[in-house]
């Protein structure tokens, strides 16, 4: 699964994105990432906000689609213990010529342990005397700060991206919309042991299985998962569909310390499917899902699908949304 994961340098140690998936664990990284869609300088753009963290610090750092899609300006913040000044700012760069202000203030942030601040905090992007962006809880601050007005177009969540640790089992909280509620997600590979009599049965007697839990249901049960390493399948959570795809191939099969990926895609009711979200539990015969699914990903961007409130989703929701989640197996 040859699937390039761009660590951003939210750390002095780094000074460019780097396409080495192996760098999130070398350097100890936790990365949180999470894209929105806003108008910005004129167009629609992708603003991606990133929290690191490791052993010394945190980092953040906040990047803006540039005018021909691929040239990116970021704003990159290290918070160490020992800088104060640091947890308090703004940086300006142009966009397309026109002027973007980022403002933080993470002097009082709370993180509980985790690699995004949960509360007492902000962070502003503003453009053209609008604040296109604004994320934490301490937003009265944050319009003071910036002496600016909400845009009249609300972003919208892309997608978000996290990666886990942990020998078998993988668990996290997500949302599955912006506005929905907090999910527990618990991804765990087990061993059980083979029948020795069944043609497909594994050489060292034991089969590996795939077990996926939301908020402590079991929602995706794949057995014989060196034969179904690769696929998807539907699941229903609160009366929302979502297509749930993984790729655990280098898990199985790639020596090292490798990833396995999981996405969970909304389905409104509205949206139809790709050829792609039709099977179940079937395993691409060259292509990764990953580079499968980015290709039909990137088209998904362009376009947004209103429909009826569900699960905190309203009329300003959007389909394009996608959590992916890296698990990182250590032994």
């Amino acid at each position: 699964m040859q699937d390039h994961i761009g660590i951003p340098a939210c750390f002095s140690s780094a000074e460019k994105l780097s396409d080495d998936a192996s760098a999130v664990t070398r350097s100890g990284h936790s990365v949180y990432m999470s894209v929105y869609r806003a108008k910005l300088a004129g167009q629609s753009r992708l603003i991606t906000i990133t929290w690191c963290k490791n052993l010394l610090l945190h980092g953040l750092s906040v990047s803006v689609e540039g005018p021909d899609g691929e040239n990116h300006h970021s704003c990159k913040v290290e918070l160490k213990p020992w800088y104060f000044w640091r947890k308090q700012g703004s940086k300006r760069f142009a966009v397309n010529g026109k002027q973007v202000d980022i403002f933080w203030d993470l002097k009082s942030a709370k993180f509980n342990g985790g690699t995004e601040p949960k509360s007492e905090y902000y962070v502003a992007v503003v453009c053209e005397e609008e604040v296109v962006l604004l994320l934490g809880d301490l937003k009265k601050d944050a319009y003071k700060k910036t002496g600016f007005r909400p845009a009249l177009i609300d972003p919208v969540l892309v997608s978000k991206k996290e990666h886990i640790f942990g020998k078998k089992k993988f668990t996290t909280k997500a949302k599955f919309y912006e506005k929905g509620r907090l999910h527990e997600i618990s991804i765990e590979c087990k061993n059980r042991a083979a029948n020795l009599g069944n043609a497909g049965s594994s050489a060292n007697g034991v089969e590996p299985e795939l077990e996926i839990r939301v908020d402590g249901h079991l929602v995706v049960h794949v057995k014989h998962l060196q034969w179904k390493f690769r696929g998807n399948e539907s699941i229903h959570i609160n009366k929302l569909r979502i297509e749930v795809y993984w790729d655990v191939h280098d898990w199985l099969f790639s020596p090292g310390l490798r990833h396995a990926l999981f996405i969970f895609k909304p389905i409104l009711p509205s949206t139809s499917l790709s050829p792609l979200s039709r099977s179940s539990s079937s395993s691409p015969p060259s292509s990764s899902l990953s580079s499968t699914l980015s290709s039909h990903m990137s088209s998904t961007l362009s376009s947004q699908t209103s429909c009826g409130s569900l699960e905190g989703l309203n009329a300003s929701g959007s389909s394009e949304f996608c959590l992916f989640l890296y698990a990182w197996k250590v032994e």
